[in-house]
């Protein structure tokens, strides 16, 4: 726990809640929700619509017209709710961001190597199809291109979430047999990765033929079978 997450606990826990942007009330109601001395109150109902208005917030005006006050007002808390939380914009971003791109993959481990990757990028695809994600992904690389804090948080989001699935899925197949051993991760990996994020995200086409992701597939693993 932070201090200044210590020190907002002795803050009415209404200003957790939807009492607007300009706080907790003062009305006798207010006073008898108190929270007790000391004590952090961060409610998770409340971090979670932080965390969907951050989305909404970046889908609607991009990164950089996006602010503490707005996301606040989206999700219907004060702004000290947020500022609990996080020390910034920065970080608020960077955090909500970071946590979807580690946690939004599957890891498949259906037996076959072409079956796995073909769950992959069957995911892969349609949550980059997804309007949020078609609007923020393009606008946080373009800020990325300006602020190191970003461009460092997005390649550690890309490296923690799709390298540690893709490495999973080469594994497997190592041990299955249908990879030799001693292979060039680091090939393997652009091999695995590169080549959708290039289409959807670098030539934003998203809308991909229906024969796309089977010939993807099938010349991915035929490539990663090569090394």
């Amino acid at each position: 726990m932070t201090d200044a997450e210590a020190a907002a606990g002795a803050a009415p826990a209404a200003a957790e809640g939807a009492d607007g942007p300009g706080g907790a009330g003062s009305g006798p109601a207010t006073r008898r929700r108190r929270a007790p001395a000391g004590a952090a109150v961060l409610r998770e109902d409340v971090t979670e619509a932080i965390r969907a208005a951050v989305l909404e917030e970046l889908a609607a005006v991009g990164y950089a017209r996006t602010s503490i006050e707005g996301v606040a007002r989206r999700a219907g808390v004060g702004k000290t709710a947020v500022y609990r939380r996080w020390r910034g914009k920065l970080h608020l971003v960077l955090d909500v961001v970071s946590a979807l791109a580690v946690e939004g993959l599957p890891a498949p481990d259906t037996g076959s190597l072409e079956t796995d990757l073909r769950l992959l990028y069957e995911f892969t695809s349609r949550a980059l199809r997804h309007p949020v994600a078609s609007q923020i992904i393009p606008d946080l690389q373009a800020e990325a291109a300006r602020n190191p804090e970003i461009d460092e948080a997005l390649r550690k989001a890309v490296r923690s979430g799709q390298e540690s699935v893709a490495l999973r899925i080469v594994a497997a197949a190592v041990e299955r047999g249908e990879l030799r051993r001693g292979l060039d991760e680091d090939i393997a990996l652009d091999l695995v990765t590169g080549p959708l994020y290039w289409r959807t995200v670098i030539l934003r086409q998203p809308r991909l033929p229906k024969t796309h992701l089977p010939t993807l597939t099938r010349a991915t693993a035929a490539a990663l079978k090569s090394l």
